[in-house]
């Protein structure tokens, strides 16, 4: 059976960067992504095992040309066997670039472990500095935990440590310029992320996020922004600004306002052995029962690739006709 090396949609993008969820527990419970109470947990049965992961993210890089590879959750510092199934990863050849995205609650002590795996870097999530508010919107107080947990990482030369930050109405959209400081005065790079319809609650609305043009305009207050050369980007989703002249850049991804969907080249697993070909996706491909059936690495890509290959040209979230996905960010994988 012929595979073809690319998973290429038929658009023209060739996905070349696999998100990875590892689980889909999580020990925050941020207002923008699940209620308080929680939700219920895949069971443990229909989760991957680390071989299983391994063994997919093996058939991506070596017969799909995946070169890039992050794991994320829920929360992936939950996943016990983390560190080996990022040093299985990096054991690839060609050796893909590995990355987490992470709560960082923890990650000052895993940190010098996953560095030893060989992980690239860490993406750390920071809506607030003020505990109080992170209490408000992560019903936890942990906002020391994850401060450590930045430092940690950086400590560890998982560089550079990246900030994701998500500003809410009301809440923190204030703090668009004490975050952009505090991260450039530790060597941090910030990104800003509008908030995505995908919330377990389907309580988001559009009129309620805080759109990039608003980020951008909180930040101008206190800052000179100049955008970055445009060839830095590539198929990254962040538009980057140099702040007061450089060499410091701060990101902002206009998820929804500013959608990037035609350079997209990311495809994600679930933790459960789906296959997202966006990150709205309605429909999911299977590969785990296959897996489990005895399926050859040849045809496990073939259902891969046809999977990539209906993806739609965008995510339509300004279509009418929009349904949010009915899994939540927790349980796709950011």
């Amino acid at each position: 059976m012929e595979v073809t090396p690319v998973l290429a949609d038929s658009h023209g993008r060739v996905a070349t960067d696999l998100r990875v969820s590892l689980t889909d527990r999580c020990n925050l419970r941020c207002s923008y992504c699940m209620p308080p109470e929680g939700l219920e947990w895949l069971p443990k049965p229909e989760l991957l095992t680390d071989d299983e992961v391994g063994r997919l993210i093996r058939i991506g890089v070596e017969l799909l040309g995946i070169r890039e590879v992050r794991f994320t959750g829920g929360e992936p510092l939950l996943r016990r066997g983390l560190t080996r199934i990022v040093a299985a990863a990096n054991a690839l050849t060609p050796r893909p670039r590995t990355a987490v995205t992470t709560n960082g609650i923890g990650l000052g002590r895993v940190a010098p472990a996953l560095a030893e795996a060989g992980l690239d870097r860490v993406n750390v999530s920071l809506d607030t500095l003020r505990p109080e508010v992170f209490e408000r919107l992560a019903r936890r107080r942990r906002l020391p935990d994850v401060l450590d947990g930045l430092a940690g990482a950086a400590a560890a030369g998982l560089t550079p440590v990246k900030v994701n930050a998500v500003l809410m109405r009301g809440v923190n959209d204030d703090e668009a310029p004490d975050l952009l400081r505090y991260c450039l005065e530790r060597g941090y790079e910030l990104r800003f992320i509008e908030q995505m319809p995908l919330d377990a609650q389907h309580g988001w609305r559009r009129e309620n996020m805080v759109t990039a043009d608003e980020i951008l305009e909180r930040l101008s207050a206190a800052f000179d922004l100049a955008p970055a050369d445009a060839a830095e980007r590539g198929s990254a989703p962040a538009e980057l600004f140099l702040v007061d002249g450089g060499p410091a850049r701060v990101g902002v991804i206009g998820s929804v306002t500013r959608p990037f969907c035609g350079a997209c080249d990311r495809v994600r697993l679930t933790a459960d052995g789906q296959i997202r070909n966006c990150l709205f996706a309605r429909e999911e491909s299977d590969l785990r029962a296959p897996l489990r059936d005895g399926a050859s690495d040849e045809e496990i890509a073939q259902r891969w690739r046809a999977a990539v290959a209906a993806k739609l040209p965008g995510h339509g979230i300004d279509d009418p006709s929009f349904l949010q996905p009915s899994r939540p960010m927790s349980a796709i994988g950011g």
